[in-house]
């Protein structure tokens, strides 16, 4: 059933954005992945943390790779840019085409096989570049679509479907990350849609690379007794360091807080981040900290979740390069090729 077109339907009482459109207006084609996969659950957050933001279709460019993560952003937005690359290239698209066009808002889809293998280091450089972009990891610690063999995610001691125990040690998304020098951290679980909705609008807000690793269990082959991904596990040690609300600068903070619990972060579009903390311990704006937090929860089997690490004044890509406001979309051909008199003025100021 697949291959039946979704129908569309407007029910009376829908609510509208303010762009005067509905959240099934944010839907793509009807999903091909595993009843029960947690990718699909993520896909209803984008589909929703995307309408709650009023953000334009054709404002958004969605990228991916390869597996069953890269499936996802035909699942949301039908009307927005996209491309899908080859395996583990996707955040050297999505730079091509922020750079190109700053004023786009790029939400790349990625897997922890695509990201943690054989996209390891593209993912370094996009955090190291600081591109304005979501990353999102869908992580499910297998290679779904090669039949289950362990990623490089997969938590030593874990288990496959069959019984073979994972030897090797795993690579954190999130703990890699925060050492890489990312200015967003954050982690949440796919079954949790209360706590992954925020945590991704606050990332789309963010400006600079948000890296956003998603426990997203895979139910055909890592969602049994011994595999540190599936939905029983998850549930059961997942510890939230943070909570995590949005405030649009349109909207009234009326969220009652009292000072040491609530930290309020400024946004560069002057949206505010609530971060609650919810272990008093735990501090999302140092990067000693937060890795020494995760270490000591990673010992004890804890998934922590939440946002987990932020520095709002790291400079973007456009920033790092001082490339111009203006797009190079909305150049015209003779600024883009100025002649040969400028090439040499160039060269000449370069020997």
């Amino acid at each position: 059933m697949t291959f039946i077109a979704k129908p569309k339907i407007t029910l009376p009482g829908q609510k509208q954005n303010r762009l005067g459109l509905y959240q099934r207006d944010y839907e793509g084609a009807m999903s091909t992945l595993c009843a029960g996969c947690g990718h699909d659950s993520i896909t209803a957050a984008l589909v929703q943390a995307l309408w709650e933001l009023s953000i334009a279709p054709e404002q958004l460019a969605k990228m991916s790779g390869i597996g069953c993560s890269s499936k996802t952003p035909a699942y949301f937005v039908h009307g927005a840019h996209g491309f899908n690359s080859v395996h583990g290239r996707m955040p050297s698209v999505a730079t091509g085409a922020v750079a190109a066009n700053r004023d786009l808002i790029c939400i790349g889809i990625s897997g922890d096989g695509d990201s943690l293998s054989i996209g390891f280091g593209q993912f370094g450089h996009v955090i190291r570049r600081n591109l304005n972009m979501l990353y999102m990891i869908e992580n499910n610690g297998v290679y779904g679509l090669t039949k289950g063999q362990f990623s490089a995610s997969a938590d030593p001691g874990s288990t496959a479907k069959k019984g073979e125990v994972n030897v090797m040690q795993n690579i954190n998304p999130v703990a890699t990350a925060i050492s890489m020098g990312a200015s967003f951290v954050a982690r949440a679980f796919s079954g949790d849609r209360e706590q992954l909705v925020p945590l991704i609008k606050a990332a789309i807000t963010h400006k600079g690379c948000a890296v956003l690793d998603v426990i997203s269990p895979c139910v055909t082959f890592n969602d049994h007794e011994g595999s540190t991904k599936s939905y029983a596990y998850t549930r059961s040690h997942k510890l939230a360091a943070t909570d995590t609300d949005l405030v649009m600068p349109t909207d009234e903070i009326t969220v009652e807080y009292q000072e040491g619990e609530t930290v309020p972060v400024k946004m560069h579009d002057g949206s505010t981040i609530l971060l609650k903390k919810s272990d008093g311990e735990y501090d999302a704006s140092s990067r000693s900290a937060a890795l020494a937090y995760l270490e000591k929860q990673r010992i004890r089997g804890m998934v922590v979740t939440g946002l987990l690490f932020i520095d709002e004044s790291l400079p973007d890509m456009h920033e790092i390069s001082q490339t111009v406001k203006k797009p190079l979309k909305a150049f015209d051909f003779g600024e883009l090729c100025p002649g040969s008199d400028a090439l040499t003025k160039l060269q000449s100021g370069l020997r």
